[in-house]
């Protein structure tokens, strides 16, 4: 498959554990299918960057594929609360981090590759008003579909480094993609707001809800 990587220098070689812990899933090369979406994330800074491309070869690879429908998305949301950094204090929110972490969580240690979400930061803080209570299990699913969000291929261990090779690098120019990407964040944000403001149906479930009733995987009510 080919793949893309933003960033705002050329990389032939991806350099295992050479990003942050603090990333979506820890330590891994970050990824995407998406050309377009390579780019925005390469022009972050608002300065031109490139779009590097590579060969990914998965074969005899572990792969963790978050949106496969054996998960769910508090799947990837117990993952997000363990690496990322900045959940919000008080309210329920350390409860509902200690609850998805030990009820929810898939050790991405055993695995190669991982293929989630990516949580640009309207999406943190999407995810971060459903930790806090402040929204239901069916607004975050929803929110995690606006602005075109991308889905991101996560190399992770040693031996999934061996099986990626650099083509080229495109140049990506941030008067173009830089405005796309806070375009995408604005279009987002928009929805977002609008769906939060909408009414809770009568059956939505809630962080709260969760830990109260003992919600567990495999739980037909999180089919959202």
């Amino acid at each position: 498959m080919i793949v893309y990587h933003g960033s705002d220098r050329v990389i032939e070689t991806p350099v295992f554990k050479g990003g942050k812990r603090t990333n979506d899933y820890g330590y891994g090369f970050y990824t995407t299918e998406n050309l377009e979406l390579a780019k925005e994330w390469a022009c972050g800074d608002n300065r031109d960057g490139f779009a590097n491309k590579y060969e990914l070869d998965m074969e005899n690879l572990k792969v963790l594929n978050l949106n496969s429908p054996e998960f769910n998305i508090l799947n990837w949301l117990a993952i997000l609360t363990k690496y990322r950094t900045y959940w919000q204090k008080g309210s329920i929110s350390e409860d509902a981090k200690d609850y998805l972490q030990k009820h929810f969580f898939v050790d991405p240690s055993p695995y190669d590759i991982i293929i989630g979400y990516r949580a640009d930061d309207s999406y943190f803080t999407f995810a971060q008003d459903f930790v806090a209570g402040a929204i239901s299990l069916r607004k975050i699913s929803e929110a995690m579909h606006l602005g075109a969000l991308g889905e991101q291929i996560v190399l992770k261990s040693k031996a999934s480094f061996d099986h990626i090779r650099f083509l080229n690098a495109e140049h990506a120019e941030a008067e173009i993609y830089y405005e796309r990407r806070m375009e995408r964040d604005r279009e987002a944000r928009r929805a977002y707001r609008k769906t939060k403001r909408s009414s809770a149906e009568i059956n939505d479930i809630f962080m709260l809800d969760i830990m109260r009733e003992g919600i567990e995987n495999g739980d037909p009510r999180l089919r959202q």
